[in-house]
């Protein structure tokens, strides 16, 4: 396997159709993160340029036709990372036109159990995304392209089991 955080951040500015990411932490340990985080915490505003780079590279794909997509696996109550995660980084993200989508696992077993954090640009480039036991990121790792086929299982299966974000959010949310 290739590991190279360079290759991902291309695949961003390469990907033809879509990229699909699965989530399944309940704390992502980014250090440039724990300032907002004390915000929210702290029932302060959001900044206005919270999350704006990855907004704009969110708003150039899909005004150009592509879309960004992902299914976060959560269970009831969330931690405060994930109500964070949701309530800001969710909501700004939305205004570039990225969809959320949840499956909560709160009352049922998990469909995708041992199923790695992930990207799958295009239906053909997996990407998992690995985490230390704290939730601190470790680097990609590229898997083959004959093992494309498992991953597009992995989105299908979530989506299958997943409501859309906003949903989920009325009812659940903050």
């Amino acid at each position: 396997m290739i590991s190279s955080s360079s290759n991902l951040a291309e695949r961003f500015q390469t990907f033809g159709r879509e990229a699909f990411r699965l989530e399944i932490l309940d704390d992502y340990n980014v250090p440039s993160s724990a300032e907002n985080l004390r915000a929210f915490l702290a029932g302060q505003p959001q900044p206005e340029d919270y999350n704006a780079g990855w907004v704009e590279t969110v708003r150039a794909a899909t005004q150009a036709g592509k879309r960004i997509y992902r299914v976060h696996i959560v269970s009831r109550p969330l931690t405060d990372y994930l109500r964070y995660e949701l309530g800001w980084g969710y909501m700004k993200n939305m205004t570039g036109g990225e969809e959320f989508f949840i499956l909560d696992i709160t009352e049922k077993p998990n469909p995708l159990e041992g199923v790695p954090d992930f990207w799958l640009f295009d239906e053909t480039s997996p990407v998992v995304m690995n985490y230390d036991d704290t939730g601190a990121f470790l680097g990609p790792d590229f898997p083959e392209a004959g093992r494309a086929a498992d991953f597009v299982r992995y989105r299908d299966t979530a989506l299958a089991h997943a409501e859309p974000f906003s949903e989920w959010w009325a009812k659940y949310g903050g």
